[in-house]
């Protein structure tokens, strides 16, 4: 078992991000998006990677989603995704690690609002 989820988005985050790049809100805005069309790409290879039942295959891309949800204040799927990393390279893809892979789908459409709400202030 696990500790309780941490919140979906944290904004002092992504303030102390735009803070650290002079108050550049096209800059955040730009992270973000980017964030946003590479996540897609991440929650796949670990969906398939989980079904095939491959930790090493896993290993790359629940370390960059975790690293990527990090940087812009998604700290739920970056905790679920460490979880998920920390089994991986211990070799185990076990019924708490297909928990969290099949949770970061909810996960992430949270972190789409959160996000979108967060750049529509």
């Amino acid at each position: 078992m696990h500790e309780p989820d941490p919140p979906v988005l944290d904004d002092a985050t992504l303030a102390d991000v735009r803070a650290s790049v002079g108050d550049d809100a096209e800059f955040v805005a730009d992270l973000v998006r980017t964030y946003l069309s590479d996540g897609p790409t991440h929650l796949a290879a670990i969906a398939d990677a989980v079904a095939a039942d491959d930790a090493g295959a896993l290993v790359r891309p629940a370390h960059t989603l975790k690293s990527s949800s990090a940087t812009i204040g998604a700290m739920r799927i970056s905790a679920r995704a460490r979880r998920i990393e920390l089994a991986a390279r211990a070799g185990t893809i076990d019924d708490d690690t297909r928990a969290d892979a099949s949770g970061l789908d909810d996960d992430w459409r949270a972190t789409i609002q959160a996000l979108e709400g967060w750049m529509a202030r």
